[in-house]
């Protein structure tokens, strides 16, 4: 990131947080050394990384990190993964409503038996999200995977509840804590060409993470 755009940045608020649900991350400059991005290959994620990479702290529950799905990961995917630009990566972190914690025990429980169905399922949380508290998610979760995809959402359930991919959970979740990432989520940590440009948080429009990526350069 050269030093003009990042000077321009930090002076409309871009370096830092913008309000999402609800504490910093300062600049760790290398993709492969960021404490956030830790095993970064092994995460869910849409496109390649390499180029721009879109690094997402998510919780299923959190109303703002469904409303950066419903108005910006549409254009995300559009004008960065589509276009072959870079990756959008996740990495759940369930710090809002209780029934998150076990929804991300599914997700991670889904993403170890298949991508594609992980996507499905974390995109319907967020569709759903008022339908969900803590003693349906697990209940609604096999339903929905056993009904929209090709696996067995029960044994997922059963999974979840035992906590048989709490290593994963954990890993996320650790990757937050040893960035200090706070807990306002969404958090969207941006790295171009391998290194580290920026953090922010919340809803943020595509515009603002296309500026930071230097998408309108030029």
């Amino acid at each position: 990131m050269n030093r003009r755009r990042f000077l321009a940045l930090s002076g409309v608020g871009v370096v830092g947080a913008v309000a999402g649900c609800s504490s910093e991350a300062d600049s760790v400059e290398s993709v492969d050394s960021h404490p956030a991005a830790a095993d970064l290959d092994a995460q869910p994620r849409r496109g390649e990384l390499g180029g721009h990479v879109i690094l997402a702290f998510e919780d299923p529950s959190c109303p703002t990190c469904r409303r950066f799905h419903e108005n910006t990961l549409p254009d995300i995917r559009e004008n960065i993964v589509d276009a072959g630009k870079g990756a959008y990566v996740v990495r759940t972190y369930p710090v809002i409503y209780p029934w998150g914690e076990p929804a991300t025990q599914a997700l991670e429980s889904t993403f170890a038996r298949d991508s594609e169905a992980y996507w499905s399922l974390f995109d319907h949380y967020f569709a759903e999200q008022s339908s969900f508290d803590p003693d349906n998610v697990l209940a609604r979760t096999a339903t929905f995977l056993t009904e929209e995809t090709d696996i067995d959402g029960e044994a997922v359930a059963s999974d979840a509840r035992d906590r048989a991919h709490d290593d994963a959970v954990q890993a996320d979740i650790r990757a937050a804590e040893d960035a200090g990432l706070g807990e306002t989520t969404p958090i969207i940590l941006l790295f171009e060409d391998g290194e580290f440009v920026t953090k922010v948080n919340g809803s943020v429009s595509y515009e603002l993470i296309a500026e930071a990526l230097g998408e309108h350069d030029g």
